[in-house]
């Protein structure tokens, strides 16, 4: 089988004139197979790069490799991948064919590194070894033996007066490569361009939005399946992916070690000037936050004073999504400038763990930034109009009040639309309704005067805490508001509750069947005359008395229900504000290549060459001292060279949104519904929330003040733009 190569190449490295003829590639060699390599090319430099190098090459890779993630080193070290050099004629030799006098000395002055297991093992001709690889002088020839630790080396040439178009000046080619202690000449090869991946500008990935949904697996899975399996896969694209994601992080560790540096002295006042508005910005958001963390721990203060009274006990449960709401605010006030910091280490050896941390640490404050922005438009709007808004909502309940419960009670009292009720049942049901409706107009008359502070009160609570406290409020005032029909609902739907059950019952008796709640089944039973008769008397009025509770049950449920709808909705649309990715939605507006989504190819360009160097023999017939010797895989035929660009797939917003959404209704049974359905006809009792999933609750948080308001200032100053180098910029 012929062997598989894939090179992947940085696309900046095409796109770009050379700095010199020859420069040194560093990145990893990753397979997991016999007859499939992949070669991902991090950077390239010459050697000029390590004049002012303090630390030796073997401790300079080391220490990269050590700087990326556990994976990426479990999969493969950082290392001296090879050469590449331009092509000085258009034959298809080896190096120092057809060379001039000037480039020969260029060549001796800058001579190639040639990866070998030991020296040994080729025999020198004219300071060149016989696979065309020259030999090392100098600091890195001192180092060439420690630095390789693997057991390939790739041989690269371009062609810098070949035109490609597409931005593209040149497309490197394979010349030869050592793979496993054997010298091959040809395979297919297979170069693909990408863009190195940078914080903020774009990375690869392979996951989709959805890949972490599990599929439903058959019990028995075919044979084809574990054969499939069993196979032996030829790349290993996860690992290639986590590579280049890493290849901008090895670049930076790699010139820290060998001195390079860039100068950034045109830009000194613009960073100067950057520095101090963020300096100014960090003192001012510290000062505000501390100010609203002593208001909060003095407010904590004075109900951890009172919590053991009923008072407390009572409101707590009354308002029970209310306080919820704000236990959650508090603590993302508190929390900010924890999750704030920069505490992930792994992400700075990657773009994607980078890109991740990010949207996770800025998820946060942008959810509480929104909020409390929705809450100040809200809330101003609420208190500049106060005086409209109360009379809206008197209206409102007056027009309820009158126009709907108490004109529907004397409705159903007559002859509701042609169905003849039980008139004395009708009239006990539409008296009790109006009392207790009459009550409680009565007591909502003591409470108009304290409508507008109450209003004003939603509105303060908005420009604090969010517009998620307030709806809170909000919703747990209109249950308390309707109290009085929630009672009747309750009330009606017990009786009417009771009469199916009774009739359900009597059913069973006239059939001769009864229940058995231990097995949960029907059983066949004798029952006595005397039951028959005493069933017999209590089937015939509660069945006809069954209509007129019905009806009563129907109204007070429709609008029991209503109301129930009315606070689902609003509990939606607090977990909705709570859920909603904000800062993702604005990164994906402004730079969509930040949200990958798989990976695709473009094929550039595919042709097949028949490559015979004359000059490369087998070195088997070579004599050596060293017991290993170099094999020459000298294969016939045609190589083919394919070159692409790789791209990725990105996510739309719908992708980015609704699993985010999804996880809001996972508490919801999704027989929520049905239970809903099957409980009004049975009369029985509905929830009158939905159970959406909230953000979790944070424990409090006591700190010095002082100490709070160094916490904040610093971690705003950790998010400051560096100007100098930042370590995906």
């Amino acid at each position: 089988m012929r062997k598989q190569c894939r090179i992947w190449w940085p696309k900046h490295l095409s796109s770009t004139e050379p700095s010199s003829s020859f420069t040194f590639l560093f990145g990893w060699f990753i397979s997991c197979s016999s007859v499939s390599l992949d070669i991902v090319v991090a950077f390239a430099c010459d050697e000029s790069s390590f004049s002012g190098c303090q630390s030796s090459l073997k401790e300079i890779l080391c220490d990269t490799s050590r700087s990326m993630s556990i994976t990426l080193q479990d999969k493969s070290m950082f290392s001296l991948l090879g050469q590449c050099a331009a092509c000085p004629s258009n034959n298809d030799q080896l190096f120092g064919i057809g060379v001039g006098d000037n480039d020969q000395r260029k060549y001796s002055t800058c001579r190639i590194a040639c990866a070998l297991n030991s020296e040994g093992m080729l025999r020198k001709r004219n300071r060149r070894y016989y696979c065309g690889c020259h030999k090392l002088d100098g600091l890195l020839e001192k180092h060439r033996q420690a630095a390789n630790g693997s057991n390939h080396w790739v041989e690269m040439i371009y062609d810098p007066y070949e035109i490609h178009g597409r931005n593209i000046h040149c497309i490197p080619k394979l010349h030869h490569i050592h793979w496993n202690g054997r010298l091959v000449s040809q395979c297919n090869v297979h170069v693909i361009l990408y863009e190195t991946p940078r914080y903020g500008a774009c990375h690869f990935s392979l996951s989709f939005w959805n890949s972490s949904k599990k599929a439903k697996i058959p019990l028995k899975e075919p044979k084809w399946i574990d054969e499939l399996h069993q196979k032996q896969p030829l790349n290993d694209l996860d690992a290639v992916i986590l590579a280049m994601n890493s290849a901008t992080a090895s670049k930076m560790v790699f010139e820290r070690h060998v001195g390079s540096s860039r100068s950034f002295t045109k830009f000194s006042i613009i960073c100067r000037l950057i520095a101090l508005v963020w300096q100014l910005l960090a003192v001012s958001m510290a000062s505000l936050s501390t100010i609203f963390y002593i208001f909060l721990q003095f407010l904590h203060s004075l109900l951890s004073f009172g919590s053991q009274s009923w008072i407390y006990t009572a409101s707590k449960r009354l308002f029970n999504t209310t306080w919820i709401n704000i236990q959650i605010r508090c603590g993302q006030i508190l929390f900010w400038p924890i999750l704030l910091q920069d505490n992930d280490l792994r992400s700075q050896s990657c773009v994607e763990y980078a890109e991740k941390a990010a949207l996770h640490k800025h998820s946060m404050w942008s959810s509480l930034a929104v909020d409390l922005l929705l809450g100040n438009l809200i809330g101003f709007s609420l208190l500049f109009n106060a005086e409209s808004v109360c009379l809206w909502v008197l209206d409102f309940a007056n027009d309820t009040t009158n126009e709907l419960l108490r004109t529907g009670c004397v409705w159903l009292m007559g002859v509701p639309a042609g169905f003849k009720l039980n008139t004395e049942l009708a009239g006990v049901l539409g008296m009790i309704s109006l009392n207790a409706i009459q009550i409680w107009s009565t007591l909502w008359f003591f409470v108009d005067s304290l409508l507008v502070y109450l209003v004003k009160g939603l509105a303060i609570l908005g420009i604090l805490f969010g517009m998620t406290v307030p709806a809170a409020l909000v919703r747990d005032m209109i249950v308390v508001v309707t109290l009085h029909v929630s009672t009747l609902h309750w009330m009606i739907s017990l009786s009417y509750s009771q009469q199916i059950q009774a009739l359900a019952a009597l059913w069973r008796l006239f059939r001769g069947r009864k229940w058995n709640p231990l097995r949960q089944r029907l059983d066949s039973y004798e029952y006595t005359v005397k039951q028959h008769i005493v069933g017999s008397l209590l089937f015939t009025p509660l069945l006809l008395l069954l209509p007129t509770t019905s009806v009563f049950y129907i109204f007070f449920t429709m609008t029991n229900t209503s109301i129930s709808l009315i606070c689902m909705l609003i509990e939606v649309i607090i977990s909705i504000i709570h859920a909603t990715p904000y800062i993702k939605i604005v990164l994906w507006l402004l730079r969509r290549r930040r949200f990958p989504a798989g990976i695709w190819f473009e094929i550039v360009s595919c042709h097949s060459n028949s490559v015979n160097s004359p000059e490369i023999v087998s070195l088997d017939k070579i004599s050596s001292p060293s017991k290993n010797s170099l094999h020459q895989e000298n294969i016939s035929g045609r190589s083919h060279v394919l070159v692409s660009i790789l791209h990725s797939n990105f996510l739309t917003i719908g992708q980015i949104v609704i699993p985010h959404y999804r996880q809001v209704f996972t508490r919801v049974s999704r027989s929520y519904f049905a239970r809903s359905a099957y409980g009004v006809l049975t009369g029985k009792r509905i929830s009158s929330t939905l159970g959406t999933k909230l953000p979790s609750t944070m424990p409090w948080m006591l700190i010095p003040y002082k100490d709070y308001w160094c916490l904040c200032r610093n971690s705003i100053l950790a998010c400051m733009p560096k100007c100098h180098c930042h370590l995906f910029q």
